[in-house]
């Protein structure tokens, strides 16, 4: 027999009664051990899984696992508030150590494979649903309090629950808990460390995109600008002209700005926000074609770059995305701009609608032509900021408690700007007063896109990086990263470079394999020049 399931029940008194009474388990590693467990506001069940080869509920199987006991808990920490999460346990050599991994867009889907990854090598790992089924921003329709677990409370009762749960199992509590996420995994990492500084002993923060509600008035900006006013039947700018915007722009930039650090020649991978390459070089010299942009083409184009603004007074609302990433390469890269300019399944409306329409609260009968990125702006931030976004940079108790922070983004990300990491980072260390690089590192990627992929070195070897930290005390002066065949996670390496703690880069020495990382040592970056946010905006 596979499977044998262990049913759990539900407890409403304190957190400290989980382990009151609680008797030893027979032996560690036991889902009989965990019968009787109660859990504050939760119900679990628990499944043993033989070794061996274990299909989750989504996605591929996978191989050449440990026997496990897999948790799967449901937490109602208040009124209209459902949070499931799952908890894989070894049966044997357990490390001491519980993983937490991220989610990401508006999924509710568990990042299985990571879970299973790091279940092999001794980790207890753990996901959460965030509060929710789908993928879909529709999952908060007449549901309030769903907006408030996915934009923080789900990652927070969720490893709070799997640490009492781990502490059951094994007889003793985790000695370490880290989490790891990008993209919306890395906004949780993020909203961790600002808001519940005792959940994590360490954190990957991965291209996080914490002011959310300026990152989707971007997407909304990218849409209305790249159609007539009121016309949504096509696009100005057609998806298949991305590749060749983008292979213009490297073309002007990729050896001009700056060579000699990074890949040897190459300086656009090192500094983007350095390429000014105007899309007026590919205008039309008659009617349109697909060599070429029209008058409106050049004019939407211009208007991405520059970012979205506030039409009365002029400010920066959010920053624009780089050139260079309007296609991102092509497959097995993501698909760059397209993919956010509108609704992938229905290109004739923004991406994301049913965030406008459910969280931001304007209806199912609201158009996007009627949005003002003045008076709009300003609603959705009192409604939505304090609840969803994860830009507050006192991070005090997070470094008082001796918690330890990675950050990391691709400099050709098309999806969330780079930039706003590089803000954020500033304000954390003005609100420190210098004192970041003790608990808190930002690593740029160069030529990564969006959480993987692209010509840079685009596989860092970060969790390793944060256990030294965490658990050595010796912080990461460099940190190793790859670029492997194919962008496959076992793909051959292709070459190897170091990444450098902001403000630093890595430079080539002048005379070592340039595809080696001790060819390149960490100097000091220039400084990048970081578009203006406008002073209402910044946050």
């Amino acid at each position: 027999m596979r499977h044998r399931w262990t049913f759990l029940g539900v407890a409403a008194g304190p957190a400290l009664a989980l382990l009151a009474g609680m008797p030893a388990p027979a032996r560690a590693a036991d889902c009989g051990a965990l019968a009787g467990l109660a859990l504050p506001q939760a119900r679990v069940e628990a499944e043993e899984v033989a070794a061996g080869s274990y299909r989750p509920p989504s996605g591929p199987v996978q191989e050449a696992l440990p026997a496990f006991c897999r948790v799967r808990g449901v937490v109602e920490p208040v009124a209209g508030s459902r949070i499931g999460f799952e908890l894989w346990l070894p049966a044997g050599g357990w490390n001491g150590r519980l993983q937490m991994f991220g989610n990401g867009g508006y999924s509710s889907a568990l990042s299985y494979g990571e879970m299973a990854g790091l279940l092999r090598r001794g980790y207890a790992t753990l996901g959460t649903d965030t509060g929710h089924e789908g993928d879909d921003p529709s999952f908060a329709e007449g549901r309030p309090e769903a907006i408030v677990d996915w934009g923080h409370r789900a990652v927070h009762e969720s490893v709070v629950r799997a640490k009492q749960v781990v502490a059951a199992f094994y007889g003793q509590p985790a000695r370490r808990t880290f989490f790891a996420g990008c993209s919306t995994g890395g906004h949780q990492g993020m909203a961790s460390a600002q808001r519940y500084p005792e959940d994590f002993d360490g954190i990957i923060a991965g291209a996080s995109g914490g002011n959310r509600t300026h990152l989707n008035a971007g997407f909304l900006w990218q849409y209305q600008r790249n159609h007539a006013p009121g016309d949504d039947a096509a696009a100005l700018v057609p998806p298949a002209k991305l590749r060749l915007v983008a292979e213009a722009a490297l073309a002007a930039c990729r050896a001009g700005n700056g060579a000699g650090g990074g890949h040897a020649a190459d300086g656009w991978l090192n500094d983007p926000l350095a390429c000014r390459f105007d899309p007026a070089a590919l205008r039309c010299a008659g009617g349109d074609g697909a060599d070429c942009l029209t008058d409106p083409q050049v004019e939407a184009l211009r208007s991405m770059y520059d970012g979205p603004r506030n039409p009365r007074t002029g400010e920066r609302i959010h920053f624009p995305f780089p050139r260079g990433s309007e296609n991102s390469g092509g497959p097995p890269s993501l698909p760059g701009w397209s993919l956010y300019w509108a609704d992938p399944g229905n290109p004739s409306a923004p991406a994301r609608v049913n965030y406008w329409r459910h969280w931001a609260g304007f209806g199912a009968g609201w158009s996007w032509w009627a949005f003002d990125f003045d008076r709009d702006i300003a609603a959705v931030d009192a409604r939505l900021a304090p609840v969803i976004n994860a830009t507050d940079p006192d991070l005090s108790a997070f470094r008082r408690r001796g918690g330890k922070l990675i950050a990391y983004h691709g400099l050709a990300d098309p999806v969330v700007p780079f930039a706003e990491s590089i803000a954020y980072h500033g304000r954390v260390a003005e609100a420190a007063g210098g004192d970041v690089p003790s608990f808190y590192r930002l690593f740029l990627v160069p030529g990564m896109e969006h959480c993987r992929g692209g010509p840079g070195a685009n596989q860092p070897e970060l969790q390793a990086a944060l256990e030294r930290w965490v658990e050595e005390g010796t912080p990461p002066a460099r940190i190793l990263a790859h670029h492997r065949e194919g962008n496959r996670p076992d793909g051959a390496i292709q070459f190897s470079r170091p990444l450098c703690p902001y403000p630093q880069r890595a430079v080539h020495d002048g005379a070592g394999d340039q595809a080696t990382a001790e060819s390149y040592r960490c100097a000091e970056f220039p400084g990048m020049d970081l578009p203006e946010i406008g002073a209402s905006y910044r946050r």
